[in-house]
């Protein structure tokens, strides 16, 4: 029976402690496309081994990247990971069965989100809306994009939106220090951003969002999926990393 063709696609930059276990996840797919941001380690080696579509681009704004590298894709179908990301055996089966399940099951829907099981060290981060944290991850080629933002961009799709159960399996961080690392970076991009913008900002303004992500969090504990022409933020923010440490 014929599968619809699948492109699996990869951003790196560094990542030569990452690569090789995100691509051999990924070794099923008809087609792996790389885009590489001027690695200074082995990344570009180790991917060699597993596909020849490697790409060099500079990743000056994060969207533009993303949409950059799906468009190199000439599969029918994209499977989107990040170079710390890894796809679970289950989410393998499930995506394979959608592609070569007749008619068309994959045709559904024109994108689907994929729960993200995060890690810290080898702890799965699993409470504090640290999971199932939904995510776009597989879709249609020219159905999702994101917009041009330089940090956390939003994403758009068209069409309806279905909703896997396997799991990307995220190794995100070695320690809290490394969310803390990471955390900074994230917030200092934002910050140049938005100083760009001119957008307002101010203390009471955070203390109120921060106070009722907690609340929702702990409290409220429900499944987020992503709705059309919305991104829906379940990243690492404080108040989930203070969570984290109560559960």
């Amino acid at each position: 029976m014929n599968r619809v063709p699948l492109s699996v696609e990869v951003i790196t930059k560094n990542e030569e402690a990452n690569i090789e276990r995100c691509l051999k996840s990924a070794d099923w797919a008809d087609e792996i496309v790389v885009v590489d941001s001027h690695s200074t380690d082995k990344t570009v080696e180790i991917a060699s081994r597993f596909t020849d579509k490697i790409y060099e681009r500079n990743m000056d704004i994060e969207g533009t990247h993303r949409n950059y590298a799906y468009g190199l894709a000439t599969g029918e179908w994209i499977l989107s990971l990040d170079a710390d990301e890894n796809i679970s055996e289950p989410l393998k089966e499930e995506v394979m069965s959608l592609l070569r399940d007749e008619p068309r099951a994959v045709d559904k829907h024109d994108v689907y989100s994929i729960p993200i099981k995060t890690f810290i060290g080898d702890k799965w981060a699993k409470y504090a809306g640290w999971y199932p944290a939904p995510k776009v991850r597989f879709f249609k080629k020219g159905k999702f994009r994101y917009d041009n933002s330089e940090v956390h961009p939003r994403t758009f799709y068209e069409g309806s939106c279905g909703h896997l159960k396997g799991d990307i399996l995220h190794y995100a961080y070695k320690d809290l220090s490394d969310i803390f690392r990471n955390l900074n970076e994230q917030s200092t991009l934002q910050a140049k951003e938005w100083f760009r913008e001119k957008r307002k900002f101010s203390a009471s303004r955070f203390i109120r969002t921060s106070c009722d992500r907690f609340l929702k969090k702990y409290f409220l504990p429900i499944k987020e999926y992503p709705t059309k022409n919305k991104y829906t933020k379940t990243n690492n923010t404080m108040f989930q990393i203070v969570l984290l440490l109560f559960v």
